[in-house]
């Protein structure tokens, strides 16, 4: 059976599963506080305003957008990040308002030294609670610094590269003694690139997860690379993963980041949401 056949089969039998359980609200788990946000690099292909015409297209009421991602319509040639005016902020905030999405997040950020405050600045004219970034480590007293001040946290993001802080030991190393705003936006993907396993790293930081780059992946060998495919069709135990959090009494955002089928991932997104509800709703 070709790869396509199977992985419509399973989006087919999980679609069903999912029709036969109460219907759920997108980013309502009930009696817990997860949220499903959406960054906006799965649909990197397209604009801002085009992203967050998709986030509401699937019910999902949060996004998370990275820097430099062209902003489309009547924005001209302006790209997301610090350098929009605060004319285009005002009208970016509420032209997500009309759409019932909230721009949570940004990121991830990458910036030089003289570049944070403007990022932390942005991040607070925006109302976002946390931005996703990978601060240099000689960074971390003024980043630390600016979380405080400007009450917004750092979510830590590991890339999957050896220069990055792609294992928890390196992340957990960095942060130790430093303020409860800092922790990390975990790409449950990118730990099973760099051959670790993502339950146990999801272990090793409990306390300091304040989001996700959620998602699962193709085994080895299909297409000769671990691509994404719809949740709880791959390997990356996402059941298993869902219940430690719960465990945990995880706090945050599962941020869904679908790096395949560029063109249309929106049916592979809603079937792997309705997965989520499923897996949550038997809890």
């Amino acid at each position: 059976m070709s790869k396509n056949r199977l992985s419509l089969l399973l989006m087919v039998l999980i679609f069903v599963c999912c029709k036969s359980s109460p219907a759920k609200e997108a980013d309502n788990t009930d009696t817990l506080d997860w949220k499903l946000s959406i960054q906006s690099y799965t649909f990197h292909l397209f604009s801002v305003v085009e992203s967050l015409d998709k986030t509401a297209e699937l019910g999902v009421k949060y996004i998370e957008i990275y820097p430099g991602q062209r902003m489309g319509a009547e924005f001209g040639d302006a790209r997301f990040g610090y350098q929009l005016s605060e004319e285009d902020q005002i009208k970016l905030k509420d032209l997500a308002a009309t759409k019932g999405v909230k721009i949570v997040s940004s990121g991830v950020w990458t910036a030089k030294r003289d570049e944070w405050e403007n990022v932390f600045l942005f991040a607070k004219n925006m109302e976002q609670e946390f931005i996703s970034a990978e601060p240099a480590k000689e960074d971390w007293d003024l980043v630390e610094e600016l979380a405080n001040r400007y009450q917004i946290k750092v979510a830590v993001h590991n890339h999957p590269s050896e220069s990055s802080y792609w294992s928890p030991e390196i992340l957990l190393e960095s942060i130790r003694d430093r303020s409860d705003l800092i922790g990390a936006s975990a790409d449950v993907g990118h730990y099973k690139r760099m051959g670790l396993d993502p339950l146990e790293c999801i272990k090793k930081q409990e306390g300091r997860l304040i989001s996700f780059h959620f998602k699962d992946i193709a085994p080895v060998g299909m297409e000769g690379k671990l691509e994404d495919v719809v949740w709880g069709t791959g390997i990356l135990r996402v059941d298993e993963m869902l219940k430690e959090l719960k465990r945990q009494q995880f706090n945050g955002y599962f941020t869904i980041e679908y790096e395949a089928n560029w063109e249309n991932n929106l049916p592979e997104i809603a079937t792997s949401i309705k997965y989520f509800d499923l897996v949550v709703s038997n809890f």
